[in-house]
């Protein structure tokens, strides 16, 4: 089968489609034929070597939808042909508020991803495609959306009626932050640097949009609009800084990445006004399912562009440039 492989470190150039065997699945997996695929940039931080325990050659890829092509000896509920989505954390655990840290898992490195024609996973781990839903929609939904499910609805708490702040939109999750609290009758506010990006999230809801280049006091501009109940935030640095200085007092933060410096931050206005900080990464099989479901009323993922697995490198290449705005889609034929 033809697949996208990293021999080496060296960023998004290092690359390469080649042909590997087709996996055999395990007695508690199925075989699925990937269709599309969708690049995280978790992708790319492994081919910059800036992931831990990277494992050389791999295939990645955590995103990915397509039919069931085989079944293992004990898998009897599923079924070849069902069009399924595959959720990428491998093995969470049985604590639903954290997962097994020392048995987890996510799909694409160490364990073969789906930037393949065929991908081993755990029965457990697929489920029915959301039939509103082409593949491509469906292909770019899970990591991203596992993620900012987790973040926004089951670390965050978000409610109707609340304000959330989403610094940087136009990356995957940030993305599915954005038309989640949407959905959840939130009221969203969203930065950037990019004037365009500002644009397309306004299209998809957002009800306050600033340039935090050509505003760089953005925090005290939000000052005028409503109390910030809960920010979601991937960068850390100044970003998480400002982002304390302007939530409500008994606010909340809920943290799932660090693209940034690491942040220096007062402490006086996180316990003055008894905010509370989360860490949160992934998603349990319970947040995959509920995200999921989401998208059986008409809610569609954003999609920047869709990709031919040979032009997968360049389109890796886009995303470390931040250049896109929502899911990178690779069709895998």
């Amino acid at each position: 089968m033809r697949a996208l492989r990293l021999h080496e470190l060296g960023g998004p150039a290092s690359l390469r489609v080649e042909r590997v065997a087709v996996p055999s699945p395990a007695p508690d997996e199925v075989l699925v034929r990937i269709r599309a695929a969708a690049f995280n940039r978790r992708d790319v931080f492994i081919t910059q070597g800036r992931y831990p325990g990277i494992v050389l050659p791999a295939t990645l890829g955590s995103d990915g939808a397509g039919e069931i092509a085989a079944l293992g000896a004990q898998v009897a509920d599923r079924s070849v042909g069902d069009s399924v989505v595959i959720d990428p954390m491998l093995g969470w655990g049985d604590d639903p508020a954290v997962w097994d840290a020392g048995a987890s898992s996510i799909l694409g490195m160490p364990h073969p991803g789906t930037f393949a024609e065929f991908v081993a996973v755990p029965a457990a781990n697929v489920y029915p495609r959301p039939a509103s839903l082409t593949i491509e929609q469906a292909a770019a939904i899970p990591l991203a959306g596992l993620t900012a499910y987790r973040a926004l609805v089951t670390r965050g708490g978000l409610r109707a009626g609340e304000t959330v702040l989403i610094p940087g939109v136009g990356g995957g999750v940030q993305t599915f932050a954005l038309i989640f609290a949407k959905a959840l009758g939130a009221r969203a506010i969203v930065t950037s640097s990019d004037d365009a990006k500002l644009e397309r999230a306004r299209v998809l809801g957002a009800d306050v949009a600033l340039n935090y280049r050509t505003d760089p006091t953005w925090h005290k501009t939000l000052r005028a609009e409503a109390p910030i109940d809960l920010v979601v935030d991937s960068s850390g640095g100044d970003t998480l800084a400002k982002a304390l200085d302007v939530v409500r007092p008994g606010g909340r933060v809920a943290i799932y990445g660090a693209t940034r410096p690491e942040a220096s931050i007062k402490l006086f206005p996180l316990f003055w006004k008894h905010v509370t900080i989360v860490g949160t990464s992934m998603g349990s099989p319970h947040d995959f399912a509920a995200m999921l479901a989401l998208f059986d009323d008409g809610l569609r993922p954003a999609i920047d562009a869709i990709v031919t697995l040979d032009d997968a490198p360049a389109a890796a290449a886009r995303l470390l440039a931040s250049a896109q705005f929502g899911k990178i889609v690779v069709r895998i034929d």
